[in-house]
Protein backbone atom coordinates (compact mmCIF):
# COMPACT_ATOMS: atom_id res chain seq x y z
CA UNK A 1 0.00 0.00 0.00
CA UNK A 2 1.21 2.93 -0.46
CA UNK A 3 2.13 5.93 1.84
CA UNK A 4 -0.83 8.47 2.20
CA UNK A 5 -1.72 11.70 3.92
CA UNK A 6 -4.52 10.98 5.97
CA UNK A 7 -6.15 14.72 6.38
CA UNK A 8 -9.31 14.68 9.53
CA UNK A 9 -11.49 17.79 8.66
CA UNK A 10 -13.99 19.94 10.84
CA UNK A 11 -16.39 17.50 10.56
CA UNK A 12 -17.25 14.37 12.63
CA UNK A 13 -15.48 11.23 10.71
CA UNK A 14 -17.55 8.31 10.62
CA UNK A 15 -13.92 6.57 10.90
CA UNK A 16 -10.21 7.81 10.61
CA UNK A 17 -7.74 5.17 9.13
CA UNK A 18 -4.55 4.32 11.41
CA UNK A 19 -1.72 5.32 10.10
CA UNK A 20 0.93 3.24 9.15
CA UNK A 21 4.80 3.58 8.88
CA UNK A 22 5.36 6.10 6.41
CA UNK A 23 1.96 7.86 6.43
CA UNK A 24 1.28 11.62 7.41
CA UNK A 25 -1.69 12.20 9.68
CA UNK A 26 -2.60 15.68 9.27
CA UNK A 27 -5.34 17.98 11.52
CA UNK A 28 -6.79 20.54 9.81
CA UNK A 29 -8.13 22.78 13.39
CA UNK A 30 -11.27 21.29 14.26
CA UNK A 31 -10.02 17.84 12.87
CA UNK A 32 -7.95 17.95 16.08
CA UNK A 33 -11.07 17.77 17.80
CA UNK A 34 -11.98 14.50 16.61
CA UNK A 35 -9.00 12.88 16.39
CA UNK A 36 -8.77 13.74 20.29
CA UNK A 37 -11.59 11.66 21.13
CA UNK A 38 -10.08 9.24 18.92
CA UNK A 39 -7.19 8.45 20.65
CA UNK A 40 -5.41 9.85 17.56
CA UNK A 41 -2.10 12.25 17.67
CA UNK A 42 -1.83 14.06 14.84
CA UNK A 43 1.77 14.55 12.91
CA UNK A 44 0.74 17.76 12.11
CA UNK A 45 -1.82 20.00 13.27
CA UNK A 46 -2.62 23.07 10.73
CA UNK A 47 -5.07 25.83 10.38
CA UNK A 48 -6.29 29.28 11.85
CA UNK A 49 -8.46 27.53 14.75
CA UNK A 50 -10.95 29.02 14.64
CA UNK A 51 -13.41 26.30 14.27
CA UNK A 52 -11.65 24.56 17.25
CA UNK A 53 -11.65 27.61 19.59
CA UNK A 54 -8.23 27.33 21.15
CA UNK A 55 -4.45 27.28 19.92
CA UNK A 56 -2.54 24.02 20.28
CA UNK A 57 0.98 24.44 21.27
CA UNK A 58 4.42 22.49 20.04
CA UNK A 59 6.09 21.91 16.98
CA UNK A 60 4.05 19.97 15.10
CA UNK A 61 1.48 22.91 14.88
CA UNK A 62 1.72 25.35 11.69
CA UNK A 63 -0.49 28.79 12.68
CA UNK A 64 -1.97 30.27 9.58
CA UNK A 65 -4.27 33.59 10.01
CA UNK A 66 -8.02 33.61 9.62
CA UNK A 67 -8.11 36.20 6.74
CA UNK A 68 -6.50 34.16 4.26
CA UNK A 69 -6.87 32.35 0.97
CA UNK A 70 -6.58 28.45 1.61
CA UNK A 71 -9.67 26.49 3.38
CA UNK A 72 -7.90 24.93 6.56
CA UNK A 73 -8.26 21.27 4.67
CA UNK A 74 -6.49 22.80 1.16
CA UNK A 75 -3.25 24.26 3.93
CA UNK A 76 -3.24 20.65 5.21
CA UNK A 77 -3.16 19.61 1.62
CA UNK A 78 0.13 22.16 0.36
CA UNK A 79 1.38 20.66 3.60
CA UNK A 80 1.42 17.18 2.53
CA UNK A 81 2.29 17.73 -1.11
CA UNK A 82 5.40 19.95 0.23
CA UNK A 83 6.08 16.30 2.17
CA UNK A 84 6.42 14.49 -1.02
CA UNK A 85 3.03 12.76 -0.51
CA UNK A 86 1.13 12.15 -3.82
CA UNK A 87 -2.14 10.01 -2.63
CA UNK A 88 -4.54 11.88 0.11
CA UNK A 89 -7.04 10.73 2.46
CA UNK A 90 -9.82 13.55 3.30
CA UNK A 91 -12.04 12.40 6.59
CA UNK A 92 -14.23 14.41 8.25
CA UNK A 93 -14.41 17.07 5.17
CA UNK A 94 -18.20 15.99 3.76
CA UNK A 95 -21.68 17.07 5.15
CA UNK A 96 -22.46 20.17 7.01
CA UNK A 97 -21.83 23.55 4.88
CA UNK A 98 -22.96 22.73 1.16
CA UNK A 99 -20.39 25.44 0.77
CA UNK A 100 -17.42 23.52 2.31
CA UNK A 101 -18.15 20.71 0.83
CA UNK A 102 -17.95 21.88 -2.71
CA UNK A 103 -14.48 23.54 -1.69
CA UNK A 104 -13.45 20.13 -0.52
CA UNK A 105 -14.64 18.74 -4.36
CA UNK A 106 -12.45 21.77 -5.45
CA UNK A 107 -9.57 20.42 -3.61
CA UNK A 108 -10.03 17.00 -5.20
CA UNK A 109 -9.67 18.86 -8.36
CA UNK A 110 -6.57 20.36 -7.56
CA UNK A 111 -4.72 17.70 -6.15
CA UNK A 112 -5.46 15.81 -9.72
CA UNK A 113 -4.03 19.04 -11.78
CA UNK A 114 -0.65 18.83 -9.12
CA UNK A 115 -0.87 15.08 -10.81
CA UNK A 116 -1.39 13.59 -7.62
CA UNK A 117 -4.85 11.99 -6.23
CA UNK A 118 -7.32 12.60 -3.54
CA UNK A 119 -9.72 10.26 -2.14
CA UNK A 120 -12.45 11.88 0.14
CA UNK A 121 -14.55 9.66 2.27
CA UNK A 122 -17.56 10.05 4.11
CA UNK A 123 -21.39 9.59 4.39
CA UNK A 124 -21.16 6.26 2.53
CA UNK A 125 -19.24 7.61 -0.32
CA UNK A 126 -15.90 7.74 -2.17
CA UNK A 127 -15.07 10.80 -4.04
CA UNK A 128 -11.85 11.59 -6.36
CA UNK A 129 -11.09 13.57 -9.82
CA UNK A 130 -9.28 12.04 -12.35
CA UNK A 131 -7.81 14.37 -14.91
CA UNK A 132 -7.01 12.97 -18.60
CA UNK A 133 -7.31 9.28 -17.17
CA UNK A 134 -8.67 6.11 -15.73
CA UNK A 135 -10.23 5.06 -12.32
CA UNK A 136 -10.42 0.92 -12.71
CA UNK A 137 -13.13 -1.18 -10.39
CA UNK A 138 -12.70 -5.28 -9.67
CA UNK A 139 -15.48 -6.93 -10.01
CA UNK A 140 -17.60 -7.56 -7.11
CA UNK A 141 -18.83 -3.84 -6.37
CA UNK A 142 -22.24 -2.95 -5.75
CA UNK A 143 -24.52 0.29 -5.62
CA UNK A 144 -24.69 4.00 -7.03
CA UNK A 145 -21.56 5.73 -8.76
CA UNK A 146 -22.09 8.91 -10.34
CA UNK A 147 -19.46 10.78 -12.61
CA UNK A 148 -19.57 14.71 -13.22
CA UNK A 149 -17.96 17.15 -15.09
CA UNK A 150 -16.65 19.28 -12.02
CA UNK A 151 -15.77 22.52 -14.63
CA UNK A 152 -15.71 23.42 -18.15
CA UNK A 153 -15.87 20.28 -20.77
CA UNK A 154 -14.64 16.44 -20.27
CA UNK A 155 -14.38 14.78 -24.03
CA UNK A 156 -13.65 11.30 -24.39
CA UNK A 157 -15.48 10.30 -21.52
CA UNK A 158 -16.00 6.32 -21.57
CA UNK A 159 -17.70 4.28 -18.94
CA UNK A 160 -17.22 0.44 -19.19
CA UNK A 161 -18.70 -2.33 -16.96
CA UNK A 162 -21.85 -0.55 -15.51
CA UNK A 163 -25.37 -0.37 -16.27
CA UNK A 164 -25.56 2.75 -18.19
CA UNK A 165 -22.40 2.70 -20.53
CA UNK A 166 -21.08 5.53 -22.59
CA UNK A 167 -18.40 5.86 -25.46
CA UNK A 168 -16.08 8.55 -26.39
CA UNK A 169 -19.09 10.86 -25.07
CA UNK A 170 -18.90 15.01 -23.95
CA UNK A 171 -19.79 15.65 -20.44
CA UNK A 172 -20.26 19.22 -19.17
CA UNK A 173 -20.27 21.39 -15.97
CA UNK A 174 -23.74 22.31 -17.02
CA UNK A 175 -25.71 18.82 -17.35
CA UNK A 176 -25.69 15.84 -14.92
CA UNK A 177 -25.77 13.31 -17.45
CA UNK A 178 -23.77 11.19 -15.24
CA UNK A 179 -25.95 11.03 -12.11
CA UNK A 180 -26.93 7.82 -10.76
CA UNK A 181 -25.44 5.20 -12.70
CA UNK A 182 -24.60 1.60 -11.03
CA UNK A 183 -22.39 -1.01 -10.92
CA UNK A 184 -23.08 -4.45 -12.11
CA UNK A 185 -20.51 -6.58 -10.54
CA UNK A 186 -18.76 -6.77 -13.28
CA UNK A 187 -15.09 -4.87 -13.54
CA UNK A 188 -15.98 -1.39 -14.77
CA UNK A 189 -13.68 1.51 -15.90
CA UNK A 190 -14.17 5.32 -16.13
CA UNK A 191 -12.16 7.25 -17.86
CA UNK A 192 -11.57 10.60 -19.63
CA UNK A 193 -9.41 11.42 -22.70
CA UNK A 194 -9.40 15.43 -22.13
CA UNK A 195 -10.50 17.30 -18.95
CA UNK A 196 -11.37 16.30 -15.68
CA UNK A 197 -14.12 13.82 -13.75
CA UNK A 198 -15.29 13.69 -10.43
CA UNK A 199 -16.31 10.17 -9.82
CA UNK A 200 -18.21 9.29 -6.40
CA UNK A 201 -19.59 6.09 -5.31
CA UNK A 202 -21.02 3.93 -2.43
CA UNK A 203 -18.09 2.94 -0.24
CA UNK A 204 -18.42 1.67 3.51
CA UNK A 205 -17.54 3.46 6.39
CA UNK A 206 -13.59 1.85 7.25
CA UNK A 207 -12.96 0.36 3.63
CA UNK A 208 -10.48 2.43 1.61
CA UNK A 209 -10.82 2.89 -2.06
CA UNK A 210 -9.35 -0.32 -4.00
CA UNK A 211 -6.94 1.83 -5.77
CA UNK A 212 -5.11 3.27 -3.26
CA UNK A 213 -4.03 -0.73 -1.53
CA UNK A 214 -2.49 -1.80 -5.12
Amino acid sequence: MKPICIIAGAMEPEWVPVPRAGDLLVAADRGLAHLNRLGLAPHLVVGDFDSLGWTPEGGHVIRHPVEKDDTDTMLAIRTGLARGYRDFVLVGCSGGRPDHAYANWQALAFLAEQGAAGWLLGQGMAATVIRNGRLDFAPGHEGVISVFCPGGRAAGVTLDGLHYPLRDAVLTSGFPLGVSNQFTGEAAAVSVGEGMLLVMWELAAGALPEQLLS
